[in-house]
């Protein structure tokens, strides 16, 4: 079954280039496109959409708060962030807002290509030690993150060691072997953290692993 996809920019370039990569992918097709997040939230509840690729900054509605409405209002959507990166200080909002994941505009075709079928298939988290580096360049900036509550309660022990770990951006195989466990247990300790936790997918376990102070930016 393919991949159906939203594309959400306001530049009509970036949106065509996005959907020409995308053309000749037979596992991923394009069900429409949005020039702005208002647009975005309208379209993705008409044609449902699997991924929506949103870009942060567009009118009428960014892409933050786009992103927090369908979450809100579709939560089977998921969100995908398009975004600069390296100047672009929303991310983390954007994350925080329910976004699953994102994507740089210069990335490589099959690495956005990868990243929508992660995203699709209920994992948010895309190059661990990328998604780390963007937890800790936003955790580590107090203006946009607010204060870490208390960590986590009504988690056991075990949960805390695996959640600290997810944090690391480790993986179930790397968990279980972290912690002398079966893998298929590791995994069942991260499925009962996204229902303890209410979180979406693994970057929603790293930002809580973050704010409840289980791991530290490093720099």
């Amino acid at each position: 079954m393919s991949v159906r996809v939203v594309l959400a920019d306001d530049q009509p370039l970036v949106r065509t280039g996005l959907r020409v990569l995308m053309a000749d992918t037979p596992d991923i097709v394009v069900v429409g496109e949005a020039a702005t997040g208002a647009e975005a939230v309208r379209l993705a509840a008409e044609v449902a959409p699997d991924v929506v690729v949103m870009d942060i900054r567009m009118p009428e509605l960014d892409g933050i708060e786009a992103t927090r409405r369908l979450t809100a209002d579709q939560p089977d959507v998921r969100s995908l962030i398009l975004t600069t990166f390296d100047d672009d200080d929303s991310v983390y909002a954007a994350l925080r807002a329910g976004a699953s994941g994102f994507l740089v505009k210069d990335m490589a075709l099959e690495a956005i290509l990868d990243a929508i079928r992660v995203v699709a298939a209920g994992d948010g988290l895309i190059a661990p030690s990328v998604t780390r580096r963007l937890i800790e360049e936003f955790a580590g900036r107090p203006e946009p993150v607010p204060p870490p509550p208390p960590p986590p309660s009504g988690i056991t022990d075990r949960e805390r060691e695996v959640l600290t770990l997810v944090g690391r951006g480790l993986s179930n195989a790397e968990i279980a072997g972290e912690l002398c466990i079966a893998v298929a247990t590791a995994k069942a300790h991260v499925a009962r953290l996204f229902t303890k936790l209410g979180a979406r997918d693994r970057v929603h376990l790293v930002i809580a692993a973050y704010e409840a102070g289980l791991v530290t930016p490093t720099r």
